[in-house]
């Protein structure tokens, strides 16, 4: 092994950093495209003439490795707790006094920072070099995406610190990149991807390495830890720290040292969104000093120290051309709108969802009209109200039979829904095994659109319990399959026969019975057998369990073609059990309560905790069978609907008692 080899990797090596920061850091290139491209071809010559001195930390480890079979589940050193929102002025005032209250005066003050709309990821280093990237996951544990974050060019791979320590920061898509993604797919007649941040979740996690290079993904730093716990004394310290390691930090940040300076900063930036390269849905606040973020502590699910402050969603006018109908895994038609494509926030808007005929009554909306369309949290596109009436209008009528399958539509008394009522639909089996497969459900990887229309189409799967039947080579037949999609698949399958009994009860698609309520389910009667054999008063014990729910889960267990699929998954080894976990009950047991305000000493989730660990039912909404509606501070039309509805009202002393 030639020393002066060696010599010039190093050098070469560190050129290359010093420039890629220069660039992808700092936007301040010191030479061309051309030589950067020169220098890094010569690098990856010698290391390919010497293999042997390729290291992970090296400049050329970028452009990605070998596509993987999947993602290990990784716990984080510490939760990634997601933040409480204000959604206006008095909301932010109240989580101010909030914090003045807890800490017992006001000497405190804010770092406000841009909320970039993107994918939370931790970065471990050791001895100064990259060593593993998890995504956030649902905070406790989080997906080893560490070859494809190599690939980020505004992540350092190596930094000068010698200690171990973790850096936090986004992952973000820059508008231009996120146009680019979707003229490449255009031009491959492919769809276009709906907005920046969720294109840039999925080139995270795409199994080929190469493909996330493609993407043009940023890193923005925004804490810096030691063994689980903040690095610095406070977080703006931690921030000048990420940049001295070379790290790219987002530079339109401020201290506030009152509410009216964070008031401000919200306004001015609100105001200049739309000058900036990459999407923000709003302004984060959080208290600077670490001690006293120590000291205001947490709540189940949030900082108490810290604010997400929320934007208004975007609106702009537009041409509806058309209203066609989709059909559910439940049977649901719900008639999507297609609109002239339309800017919004440098995401272009064509469809928008309509939800029933009854929002459509509502909106006095006709195919012709201009209407006005928003992106709620710039993500979710709505129709919010028609602008102008066209001459020539055309009213949309729901169809009469499912446009699918041809069997009657039918909408029953009280329902806004209209539904197709066959459950063999090709079109509800389809969208039942998407969901079925899904990653929060199955987590079969590669189950996606154009392999579940094959597998219908050609009538190999007529049930979602049919998946555990398929073999390798009819599957390796199918178009763009192949023996090694084939098998990746069947892995699938495999793993999903140990997945939890709370994913196993939301697979099976039970109208009004989603992932959440799926595992309250689950851990409320902790077997499949005790939910069907459970009656509509039983189900009721479970937390977020009302009529409607438990109605439609004894409908949905008395169909016998249902309780047949449940048999055929027994019979394929899916786990039916698992330990209780849930209180049915304690001194509040039977009794129902809405919380609304602001609490003196308790936060919603703590109320709620407070509430659930005393065997009773924390809901959102007030009805005549609430028991209880506790108010506080700014207590809004819960507390009058409360009053006309008879419900009695307590504060957050009485709720105390009630629970002992």
């Amino acid at each position: 092994m030639p020393a002066s080899a060696a010599r010039r990797i190093l050098q070469l090596r560190e050129q290359i950093r010093y420039h890629e920061h220069r660039y992808y850091v700092l936007d301040a290139p010191e030479i061309s495209d051309a030589d950067y491209d020169a220098l890094f071809r010569e690098l990856r010559g010698l290391e390919q003439q010497h293999p042997e001195l390729v290291t992970p930390d090296s400049p050329s480890q970028r452009v990605g490795g070998k596509p993987r079979e999947g993602f290990v589940q990784v716990a984080h050193t510490s939760p990634m707790l997601s933040l409480d929102n204000a959604l206006n002025e008095t909301e932010l005032a109240a989580f101010h006094r909030r914090v003045r209250d807890l800490l017992g005066h006001d000497e405190f003050r804010y770092t406000a920072e841009l909320k970039l709309d993107g994918l939370s990821m931790a970065v471990r280093f050791e001895n100064g070099v990259m060593t593993q990237a998890v995504t956030r996951g649902d905070g406790a544990v989080g997906e080893d995406v560490t070859e494809n974050a190599r690939t980020i060019r505004s992540l350092p791979l190596r930094v000068k610190e010698g200690e171990a320590f973790e850096v936090r920061g986004e992952v973000v898509m820059s508008q231009q990149a996120f146009a680019r993604l979707n003229a490449e797919r255009e031009a491959q007649n492919l769809p276009r991807y709906a907005n920046p941040r969720n294109s840039a979740a999925g080139s995270l996690r795409v199994l080929d390495p190469s493909i996330t290079a493609g993407r043009q993904l940023d890193f923005y730093a925004y804490l810096i830890l030691g063994a689980g716990e903040p690095a610095m004394d406070s977080h703006w310290a931690s921030l000048d720290r990420l940049l001295q390691l070379g790290f790219k930090v987002n530079p339109n940040r401020k201290l506030c040292e009152r509410l009216e300076d964070l008031s401000a900063f919200i306004g001015e930036w609100e105001a200049k969104r739309d000058t900036l390269p990459y999407e923000i849905d709003g302004i984060v606040a959080k208290v600077d000093s670490v001690a006293q973020q120590r000291q205001l502590g947490w709540t189940a699910r949030a900082p108490r120290w810290a604010i997400a402050f929320k934007y208004p969603p975007r609106q702009v006018e537009t041409v509806l051309e058309n209203i066609e109908v989709q059909v559910g895994r439940t049977g649901t038609l719900t008639p999507v709108a297609h609109l002239k494509p339309v800017g919004v926030a440098g995401v272009t808007v064509s469809r928008a969802t309509l939800h029933n005929e009854d929002e459509i009554e509502r909106l006095g909306l006709a195919i012709g009209d201009t209407v006005v369309i928003e992106r709620s949290g710039d993500v979710i596109q709505r129709v919010v109200r028609v602008a102008r009436h066209d001459e020539q209008r055309r009213f949309f009528h729901m169809p009469k039979k499912c446009q699918v399958c041809g069997t009657e539509v039918v909408r029953a008394p009280g329902e806004v829904a209209s539904r197709c009522i066959n459950t063999d639909c090709p079109a509800r089996l389809k969208e039942s095994i998407l969901f079925f497969a899904s990653r929060h459900v199955m987590d079969i990887d590669g189950m996606g659109e154009a392999l579940v229309d094959q597998l219908v189409d050609k009538g190999m799967v007529k049930s979602i319990a049919d998946l555990y039947e398929l073999k390798p080579d009819e599957l390796a037949d199918l178009e763009r399959m192949g023996k090694k999609s084939a098998e990746r698949i069947l892995r699938g399958l495999e793993a999903s026969r140990q997945k939890p009994l709370a994913r196993v009860i939301c697979g099976l698609g039970i109208p009004f019975v989603g992932e959440r309520t799926a595992s309250i389910l689950a851990e409320t009667f902790g077997s499949l057998d005790d939910l069907m054999a459970a009656d509509a008063d039983t189900l009721q014990t479970a937390e977020e369990v009302g009529p409607k729910v438990a109605a439609s889960i004894r409908a949905y267990f008395a169909e016998s073609r249902n309780r047949k699929l449940v048999e055929r998954l027994r019979g394929y080894g899916l786990r039916f059990d698992q330990e209780k976990k849930r209180k049915t009950g304690g001194p509040l047991s039977g009794m129902t309560f809405v919380i609304t305000g602001t609490l003196p000493s308790l936060s919603r989730e703590e109320a709620k905790a407070l509430i659930e660990a005393a065997g009773g039912k924390a809901t959102d909404s007030v009805s005549k069978n609430t028991s209880y509606v506790v108010a506080g501070e700014a207590a809004g039309s819960k507390l009058e609907k409360a009053r006309a509805l008879g419900v009695e009202v307590i504060d957050e002393a009485r709720l105390r008692e009630l629970a002992r």
